[in-house]
């Protein structure tokens, strides 16, 4: 199993960490280095920010989001950003949710498979450099009947193959994740439900295609925080849980509480939601169980880190992407360090 990070949003107020935490992973030996967007920082542009000052861990966007580019953008994208960086750049996209979708983007938010298979068609047609023509439900290239003609990418990636990965949470999209990609981006993953809730759909989706779960990077985001007290590490993350659960999309469409309900948090997922919905944030924190977030971050000493590093790579993960927590620089990077420490010690290395 090998271990990345997750960097989060840009422009929370830890930037000048953030690029010193990504140097501490690349230093340790750390697989990639992962930077998301919602409707503040853009992947590119932070990922860019990091190869430059970074030498062989690779950066990956978690996610560049569907609705804010045209596939052939992203194809430009992800072309440049591999040849600027030596080869070292993962793609991942996501449709993210209605309401940045339709609010931020004006791009309505319906049949989002369907979607993501056109769109991941379109940007591996680009990325081979043939020219793109394209028919489909939701995008068409050239425009039929104006001057539009088919044309190639210019830019040549360094690699033939940049790999493609979809952040996934329900279980149609992993199902076609499994089928049209080379890697899943996780969330909110326990070791203890990842059969159920992940890897079977996307087991499903392999075979589909004429495929195994062999080469398929199964890869989740955990925050990490180290120490003995774990009740007090695990209340670090009530607000964020409660935040995703709560308040991550519409009452009718968030896919993060949806999955907290398959883990078996039906009662509480709604108590969360209910109480984020009113306006009562701080309720809805403490509202989460424990064990959910113990479930779903890696906290305590290392020893103990090590033993749910070996329980997430029996359950079918490839690449265990840490956010490490922490109120300060060297806190953060004393996680870090610990996480290399704990993959060391469970065997997995």
């Amino acid at each position: 199993m090998r271990l990345g990070i997750n960097l989060g949003y840009w422009g929370a107020g830890m930037d000048g960490d953030n690029l010193a935490v990504a140097q501490e992973a690349d230093r340790l030996g750390y697989d990639v280095c992962w930077a998301a967007e919602a409707y503040g920082s853009d992947a590119p542009t932070v990922l860019t920010w990091v190869a430059a000052q970074t030498e062989s861990i690779d950066v990956g966007s978690a996610i560049m989001q569907i609705p804010a580019r045209q596939p052939t953008m992203t194809a430009m994208t992800a072309a440049t950003l591999d040849s600027l960086s030596g080869g070292r750049f993962r793609l991942g996209l996501g449709v993210s949710g209605p309401q940045v979708s339709e609010g931020w983007y004006g791009v309505k938010f319906d049949k989002p498979l369907a979607r993501t298979r056109e769109y991941v068609e379109i940007v591996r047609k680009a990325m081979t450099r043939e020219r793109v023509s394209y028919e489909g439900a939701h995008w068409t290239l050239p425009l039929p009947g104006g001057p539009g003609k088919p044309i190639k990418l210019t830019v040549h990636p360094q690699r033939e193959h940049i790999p493609l990965y979809i952040a996934a949470i329900g279980p149609k999209n992993l199902e076609q994740t499994g089928e049209i990609a080379d890697g899943a981006l996780l969330i909110f993953p326990s070791a203890e439900h990842l059969e159920e809730t992940a890897i079977q759909p996307l087991r499903a989706g392999r075979e589909k295609a004429g495929k195994t779960m062999e080469g398929f990077d199964v890869s989740p985001t955990l925050p990490l925080a180290v120490g003995d007290d774990v009740t007090g590490l695990a209340d670090m993350f009530r607000p964020y849980t409660a935040l995703y659960v709560g308040g991550m999309g519409s009452r009718k469409q968030n896919f993060y509480n949806q999955l907290a309900q398959r883990m078996g948090y039906e009662k509480e997922a709604a108590e969360i939601q209910d109480k984020y919905l009113a306006g009562d944030k701080a309720g809805a924190a403490a509202a989460v169980p424990h064990q959910l977030i113990d479930q779903t971050a890696l906290l305590g000493p290392v020893e103990r880190i090590a033993e749910r590093m070996q329980a997430y790579a029996a359950a079918g993960v490839t690449t265990l992407n840490l956010a490490p927590a922490g109120f300060t620089l060297e806190e953060r990077i004393t996680a870090l360090r610990a996480g290399t420490d704990a993959l060391e010690r469970s065997g997995l290395a």
